[in-house]
């Protein structure tokens, strides 16, 4: 089963504590404190294994945690550091923070080494306390907490052009005519239920990567028929051709499935289906009939600046005239890769935890105000346009408290509450 999506739980760990002791020699009835630091606690990172090409690793094993440093010993002896641990991916994971969805790292181009989440700093033992005025302290600084995230892990296949049509086009035939890809190939839907990739070498010229799209259906765009599992996967094509049975073998309109496609494509991601396209038009060795149906296309499509080739996967006739078409149009474009940027900092979102914030009431507007730079930085990264965003903000206001000091300052339904130019209507 190929897998392109996962659900784990990471956690660094946590810094141990300094020591507290004072030397116990003899002869020094005395002796100053000796106390040793704690060790710092084991750090998460995540690299990228080339000999992977799925996720189906993490279906068996969900949790991940480094390990905790050691407490700090006598005679200024410090802790032993908890162990790095090394989680290894395929090219072209994206790391999501769970709950709000926002990408934390992007596993492709120069991203093959991220560290996720630092172990808490090992904490310092009473000999660094020791004044003129305080000679034997009695107390060490703990160490620092440790960092836990729920993590959303998806798999975008890396690819310069994707393959996208209707199930049954021609799409696996055209990969394996023109790569040294061997996808399954037989005559019914969703044959294709993995992206397959492949390399399509061209004489004097760079060449590229192409992946098959499993074929699309109408609804994809709303997770029907595992659309969003197979339309993720074009997100990082810089072009796509879109190929189209155009011997209407069984039945359908080859112009309506054009416009059918590119409606679930822009229902799913609007920047998407703006890439440039280039249609090929399957199965010409099959037309049988009078009138010529890849003239009907290029009369529909063409004066919208996407053009057409006539092409059969089977025999092979006009996939050289495609392909260096192909190649022109990358060439046009920017080379540089689609990496998704970081949205969601780890570091940020537990630094704010110490942050301050205000819960007051404006007797002129009549309204229940809360700012701080707590809320300022929860904001800055959370999108409340989202269903999962908005979810995120409501509960992070009931785990900080803010909700029960709302409700203790007498809130009720239907009052305002106001956060940084943002207002929103109390509802329990």
């Amino acid at each position: 089963m190929f897998a392109d999506r996962a659900k784990i739980y990471v956690k660094s760990g946590k810094g141990g504590d300094g020591h507290v002791s004072f030397r116990r020699e003899k002869y020094v009835p005395n002796g100053g404190p000796d106390g040793g630091d704690g060790g710092n606690g084991g750090s998460v990172y995540f690299v990228v294994d080339e000999g992977l090409n799925t996720l189906t690793d993490f279906r068996h094993i969900r949790k991940y945690c480094a390990g905790n440093g050691a407490e700090g010993g006598k005679r200024n002896c410090a802790g032993k550091n908890g162990e790095d641990i090394f989680i290894k991916v395929p090219a072209g994971t994206v790391i999501k923070e769970a709950e709000s969805g926002q990408v934390i790292a992007d596993m492709s181009g120069e991203n093959q080494k991220v560290l996720l989440l630092k172990g808490g700093r090992g904490g310092s033992g009473n000999q660094h306390y020791a004044t003129s005025k305080m000679q034997a302290p009695k107390y060490a600084q703990p160490g620092q907490p440790s960092m836990e995230l729920n993590l959303l892990l998806e798999l975008k296949v890396i690819a310069d052009v994707g393959l996208v049509g209707f199930p049954n086009v021609g799409k696996s035939t055209f990969l394996a005519k023109v790569t040294n890809a061997r996808p399954k190939i037989a005559n019914y839907h969703f044959t294709t239920l993995n992206p397959n990739l492949g390399v399509v070498d061209l004489e004097d010229a760079r060449g590229f990567v192409i992946a098959d799209i499993p074929g699309l259906i109408e609804g994809a765009s709303e997770g029907v028929g595992l659309g969003h599992e197979f339309l993720r996967h074009i997100e990082r094509t810089r072009v796509m051709i879109h190929i189209v049975d155009a011997a209407s073998v069984e039945g359908r309109d080859p112009v309506e499935d054009i416009y059918a496609i590119n409606r679930e494509l822009n229902a799913y991601n609007p920047e998407i289906a703006a890439r440039p396209q280039i249609i090929a038009a399957n199965k010409i060795d099959m037309i049988y009939t009078e009138d010529d149906p890849v003239s009907r296309i290029r009369a529909e499509f063409e004066p919208k600046g996407i053009p057409v080739y006539p092409i059969s996967a089977v025999s092979g006739k006009g996939i050289r005239e495609l392909l260096y078409a192909v190649q022109n149009r990358l060439d046009e474009i920017n080379a540089e890769p689609v990496v998704f940027m970081p949205e969601y900092i780890p570091e940020d979102h537990y630094s704010i935890q110490n942050e301050p914030f205000t819960v007051t009431y404006d007797e002129e507007k009549q309204e229940y105000v809360v700012e701080g730079p707590r809320i300022e930085k929860m904001l800055s990264y959370t999108n409340l346009e989202s269903e999962k965003g908005f979810r995120f903000f409501q509960n992070f206001l009931k785990e900080h408290g803010i909700l029960k000091q709302l409700e203790e300052l007498g809130i009720e339904e239907g009052n305002t509450v106001r956060m940084y130019g943002l207002s929103f209507d109390y509802y329990k």
